[in-house]
């Protein structure tokens, strides 16, 4: 991470406390779920890498300085970095990017242009890491979003545990056939 957009150098991230999402824990609520019942969005990816990540740049503060945005462009394109994109109208609304290593996938950022784009796009998210065999879903930081849908604080020692079995073994990042955001998770209230 950089401490600014206009920081030169990058700063590795160890947090006492780590956030995650629980793949099986993943909060659609009865909101989220009508949203996407009603559809009129496509759910894309890897289809605009470099404009999500712009996106998510695109506010006041920011981590992603040029040196960490080329950086992920070079993951992209080596494979190694990936976005999830929801589409309305022929329009980026919302997405997240992330990493992807062994059976991980480290979130790095995510942004919405419209209510709830960055939901629908962790949603379909979560149902293509499950479908695919990952067994971490890092979020780095807690926020009342992401706790919202379900993600958790984790002490750095259980985090570094999960990481260790998580690096371990390959997962699929274009699982066939790709579930729904809502097959086999019951939305809450």
């Amino acid at each position: 991470m950089a401490e600014s957009r206009d920081d030169p150098d990058v700063h590795w991230v160890d947090p006492r406390l780590r956030g995650v999402m629980p793949l099986d824990g993943f909060h659609i609520s009865r909101k989220l779920a009508q949203m996407i019942r009603r559809g009129g969005y496509e759910a894309r990816v890897d289809t605009a890498f470099a404009e999500v990540v712009t996106a998510c740049a695109a506010r006041d503060e920011t981590w992603i300085n040029d040196t960490i945005f080329g950086l992920y462009l070079d993951l992209h394109r080596s494979g190694h970095a990936h976005s999830q994109e929801i589409w309305r109208d022929g329009r980026l609304v919302g997405g997240v990017y992330g990493v992807v290593l062994g059976r991980a996938f480290f979130g790095e950022s995510m942004f919405s242009h419209e209510t709830g784009g960055s939901k629908l796009a962790l949603a379909h998210l979560v149902a293509r890491l499950r479908a695919g065999g990952f067994v971490l879903f890092d979020t780095q930081f807690l926020t009342p979003h992401l706790a919202s849908l379900g993600a958790v604080e984790i002490p750095r020692a259980e985090y570094h545990r999960r990481l260790a079995q998580a690096l371990t073994g390959q997962a699929d990042w274009s699982p066939s056939p790709l579930p729904g955001p809502l097959d086999g998770i019951s939305p809450g209230s």
